[in-house]
């Protein structure tokens, strides 16, 4: 079973307390935007084997949305941030680097 924490009301919360929702750290396209932009954005999704980025949502709690580090072979969570941050923790991408050496962060912007 997978226990993320929330980093706002700080509840260690089993998988069945929140909902997923996808990649996290999309840049948006929108009005304005070429068809081949808002098409990536709609479709295209990273889908690796090992570390992912993901949004969650507290459903079962404060309702908030949050970013979650995990290893998709391992279930291994390297921790939780606010969904309001651009880019991961240093903290985290720390933690992942000292497991995966070679691991480098991918800007998604």
């Amino acid at each position: 079973m997978l226990i993320l924490e929330c980093p706002y009301c700080g509840v260690h919360a089993e998988e069945t307390e929140l909902s997923p929702g996808g990649e996290a750290h999309l840049k948006r396209f929108g009005p304005g935007s070429s068809e081949d932009e808002f098409e990536g954005y709609l479709f295209v999704r990273e889908n690796p084997k090992g570390v992912h980025f993901e949004r969650w949502r507290h459903a079962y709690g404060c309702g908030k949305w949050f970013h979650a580090a995990r290893c998709t072979t391992t279930l291994e969570v390297f921790g939780t941030y606010p969904a309001q941050t651009t880019e991961p923790p240093k903290d985290i991408k720390d933690k992942i680097s000292a497991k995966r050496p070679g691991w480098r962060w991918r800007d998604f912007a």
